[in-house]
């Protein structure tokens, strides 16, 4: 059954693999992190070399509709985070994760 990877999860694989504290770690992962949106709310690209894009999009208002009822419901216009995996990162998961060199 796949796991779910949370952000503790996170900063304690980057303590054991940058030799660290945990501390340490997770203040650097929330640098990372607050910086990503920043740059988002900013509307920037995010590009991450080897793993993906991250971009925002704006979506205009359009007509959507109630499922149960048809009745017609208007749907606001919004942003929205999209991302776009790299070709590396899609042939390593297609691969089932064989291939990466061992850092």
């Amino acid at each position: 059954m796949p796991k779910t990877v949370t952000r503790a999860d996170l900063v304690e694989a980057l303590a054991n693999r940058a030799n660290m504290q945990r501390a340490d770690a997770n203040r650097l992962l929330t640098r990372m992190l607050d910086m990503i949106q920043d740059a988002l709310v900013e509307g920037d690209t995010v590009k991450l070399s080897r793993f993906g894009n991250f971009n925002v999009r704006t979506k205009r208002q359009r007509i959507g509709r109630n499922p149960k009822t048809g009745q017609e419901v208007p749907i606001t216009p919004r942003r929205v985070v999209t991302f776009r995996p790299s070709q590396m990162l899609r042939d390593f998961v297609e691969k089932g994760g064989r291939g990466r060199a061992k850092t």
